[in-house]
C-alpha cells in the first residue's frame, strides 16, 4: 500500500554553499599557492639582479661604468621577471589585504621603480662605456669632443625624470608598516634612488652646459683661479694666480697667466659692495684680487676677479673656474706627473710642493706666486692634452666637486641658473640654499700656515622628531706646526700684531639658515664665545677670532634646525677636509 503522505522536500541549497565553500577554498589555495610562486619568482629575480650588479655600482663612478654596463643586460632581465610576478592580477588583488598587502605593495612599487630606472639609465650608461673606453674620443690634442654631449643630453634628461618620478614613488612608501626583513632593503632603495636620480640630473646639465661652455656657438675666455689654502679664505684659499683660457668649439688655449702681484692694489672696491659685504668681509674684499673669495658666494667673487681682470688686463670674461691644491691632487692621480721648475709634480707630492715647500725654502712672495702660477699652467697642459685615463679623470673632477673644491660662474645668465642650483656654482648666499649653515674660515694671521691646521666639521645630536628638531654643528680645529715656526719669516708665519710668533689667528664665520636664530657659539663644553653681529642675505651671521698656539686644538659648536630631516653644512675646503657635510634622518 503506497503512503500517500509527502515526504519533505530536501532543498539543494546546503549542497550547494557546501561546493561553492569547496571551490572558495579551492580557489584561495590555489591563488594563494599561486601569489606564492609569483612572491617567490619576484624575490628570486631580485636577488639575481642584486647580485649581477657589481659592488659599489650604487656610486656611479666612471670607473665602475664599464663593469655596470656589462652586467645592465642579466639586470635587465632579472627586474623584467620581477616586474611581471609582481603586476600579476592576483598580486595587485591580495595588495588589498590587511597587512600582508602593504609588504605586497612595497615589493611591487620598489621592483617597477627599479625596472624603470635600469631601462632609461642602461642605454646612458651603454653610451658613457663606449666613449670612456675609446681614450681620445673625449679629449684628445687640446680638444674636447662636444658631439658626446650633445648626443646623451636627451637620453640624460630622460633618464633623470623617470629617476625622479621613481624615487618619489618609493619614497611614499611607509617602512614602519614592513616587516624587519622588507624594511630594510625598502629603506636601502629609499636612500639610494635620489642619490641615483641627483647624478643623472647633474648629468644631464652637464651634458646641456658643456656644448655651449665650451665653443659650440663661438669663442669663450675664461679665468682658471688657482686658489692657496696655505692661506685660508671663505672659498678655500687665498688667490694665488689666475690664468685666462679661451676655448672654441671644444679647442681650448692657455693664452694668458699672471700671479697676484701683476694686479694692482685698488684704493677702492672693483665693485660697489653693500653694507653687509662692508660689515662681514671689510672693503678688501673688493679692493685685492687675492680678497675676492672673502665671501662664501662664488658668483660674487667670480664677479669681482672678473672685474679685477678688465681692469688690469682687458677682454671680456665668459666665466671664473676656481679651484685648490687638492684638487689638483686629484686630476694627478689621474693625468700622472708633471714637469716643474722644482721637479716633478704628482699626486702625492703635489699639495707638499705647492702649500709648505715655497714657504719654508725661503721664496719670496711673487717667486712663490709664479711656481704656483706655473705649477698651475702645467697640469692644465696635461689635462687637455688628453694625457692619462679618461674614466679616472672624471672620477677625479667629480671628487673634487663633491668636496667644494671647483667652483664654476659663467658670465651667461642661462648657464648661470643651471650652475647657481648645482653646488659646483657655489651660490651659498644667492642660490637655493636657504637651510644650508654656512662655516667658513678666514687667515688672520696674515702668513702661509694654514697648511698646518687641520679642520674637521661634524653634525651631532641629530634630533629628528618634535615640532623643532634640531642638530649641533661641531668644528674642530687643531694646528700642528714644525717646532721653529717662532722664527719663521714674517711672510710665511704672519704679520698679525698683538700675537706669540707662530701662532696662528683665524677668523670663524658662522651663517645662520635662512629665517633661523643664531643660537650661542661655544667653545669647548660650555663657553659660550661672541664677536661681530651681522645679517646678509636673510642669514644671522656671526664672526669670531680663533688663536691657537703651535699645538694647540679648540672645538666650536653651534645648534641649528634640522630642515625636512636633514641637516647641511658648507664649509671651507681645507688641506685637511672637504667643504660639504650632510647629515641626514633616517628614512
Amino acid at each position: 500500500m503506497q503512503d500517500d503522505q509527502p515526504t519533505a522536500a530536501r532543498s539543494p541549497w546546503p549542497r550547494r554553499l557546501l561546493l561553492t565553500g569547496l571551490g572558495v577554498a579551492v580557489a584561495l589555495v590555489l591563488a594563494a599557492g599561486w601569489l606564492a610562486l609569483r612572491v617567490y619568482q619576484a624575490g628570486t629575480a631580485l636577488a639575481e639582479a642584486q647580485r649581477a650588479l657589481p659592488s659599489g655600482a650604487s656610486s656611479l663612478s666612471a670607473t665602475d661604468v664599464s663593469a655596470v654596463s656589462t652586467a645592465l643586460p642579466h639586470v635587465r632581465s632579472d627586474l623584467a621577471r620581477a616586474r611581471s610576478a609582481a603586476s600579476d592580477p592576483v598580486w595587485r588583488v591580495a595588495e588589498h589585504l590587511p597587512w600582508a598587502g602593504a609588504q605586497l605593495n612595497a615589493v611591487r612599487v620598489v621592483t617597477v621603480a627599479l625596472d624603470d630606472v635600469v631601462g632609461s639609465a642602461g642605454p646612458v650608461l651603454d653610451r658613457a662605456q663606449g666613449v670612456l673606453a675609446a681614450r681620445d674620443t673625449l679629449l684628445s690634442n687640446g680638444r674636447v669632443n662636444l658631439a658626446p654631449f650633445t648626443d646623451v643630453e636627451p637620453e640624460l634628461t630622460r633618464a633623470a625624470q623617470v629617476s625622479t618620478a621613481a624615487a618619489a614613488r618609493v619614497q611614499a612608501i611607509d617602512t614602519r608598516h614592513l616587516v624587519h626583513r622588507l624594511a630594510g632593503p625598502v629603506g636601502t632603495v629609499q636612500q639610494l634612488l635620489p642619490k641615483l636620480a641627483s647624478a643623472l640630473d647633474t648629468g644631464s646639465q652637464l651634458a646641456a652646459l658643456v656644448p655651449p661652455m665650451l665653443g659650440a656657438d663661438g669663442p669663450r675666455t675664461y679665468l682658471v683661479v688657482a686658489l692657496n689654502s696655505a692661506e685660508l679664505r671663505s672659498a678655500g684659499g687665498i688667490v694665488g694666480a689666475v690664468a685666462a683660457v679661451q676655448v672654441d668649439h671644444g679647442v681650448v688655449r692657455l693664452v694668458d697667466h699672471r700671479s697676484t702681484a701683476d694686479f694692482t692694489e685698488l684704493a677702492q672696491p672693483v665693485l660697489p659692495l653693500t653694507d653687509a659685504e662692508l660689515a662681514i668681509d671689510t672693503d678688501r674684499l673688493g679692493r685685492w684680487v687675492q680678497d675676492s673669495v672673502l665671501t662664501p658666494d662664488f658668483p660674487r667673487s667670480a664677479q669681482l676677479i672678473a672685474a679685477h681682470w678688465a681692469k688690469d688686463v682687458g677682454g671680456t670674461v665668459d666665466g671664473v673656474i676656481a679651484t685648490d691644491p687638492i684638487a689638483v691632487s686629484y686630476l694627478l692621480g689621474a693625468v700622472g706627473g708633471v714637469q716643474t721648475s722644482s721637479g716633478t709634480l704628482d699626486q702625492q707630492s703635489a699639495v707638499p710642493s705647492l702649500l709648505r715647500d715655497p714657504y719654508v725654502g725661503g721664496l719670496a712672495a711673487k717667486a712663490a706666486d709664479q711656481y704656483f702660477a706655473q705649477a698651475a699652467t702645467a697640469i692644465f697642459g696635461a689635462v687637455v692634452s688628453g694625457k692619462g685615463d679618461p674614466g679616472r679623470l672624471v672620477d677625479a673632477m667629480a671628487k673634487a666637486a663633491s668636496d667644494g673644491r671647483v667652483r664654476v660662474w659663467s658670465a651667461h645668465p642661462e648657464e648661470e641658473q643651471r650652475l647657481s642650483v648645482r653646488t659646483v656654482g657655489g651660490a651659498f648666499l644667492s642660490g637655493p640654499y636657504a637651510d644650508a649653515t654656512g662655516v667658513f674660515l678666514d687667515d688672520g694671521t696674515g702668513g702661509k700656515l694654514d697648511y698646518y691646521l687641520r679642520t674637521a666639521v661634524t653634525v651631532e645630536n641629530l634630533s629628528c622628531t618634535g615640532p623643532a628638531p634640531t642638530a649641533d654643528v661641531r668644528l674642530d680645529l687643531t694646528y700642528d706646526p714644525p717646532a721653529d715656526v717662532a722664527s719663521w719669516p714674517r711672510e710665511t708665519a704672519g704679520r698679525a700684531t698683538g700675537f706669540a710668533p707662530g701662532s696662528l689667528v683665524t677668523d670663524l664665520t658662522v651663517y645662520a639658515a635662512q629665517g633661523a636664530a643664531l643660537s650661542s657659539l661655544r667653545l669647548g663644553d660650555d663657553a659660550v664665545v661672541s664677536g661681530l653681529a651681522a645679517q646678509q642675505a636673510g642669514r644671522q651671521v656671526q664672526v669670531v677670532s680663533s688663536v691657537l698656539a703651535p699645538g694647540q686644538s679648540a672645538t666650536y659648536r653651534v645648534q641649528v634646525p634640522v630642515r625636512h630631516g636633514a641637516v647641511q653644512v658648507w664649509a671651507t675646503p681645507t688641506v685637511a677636509s672637504g667643504g660639504l657635510v650632510t647629515a641626514t634622518c633616517p628614512s
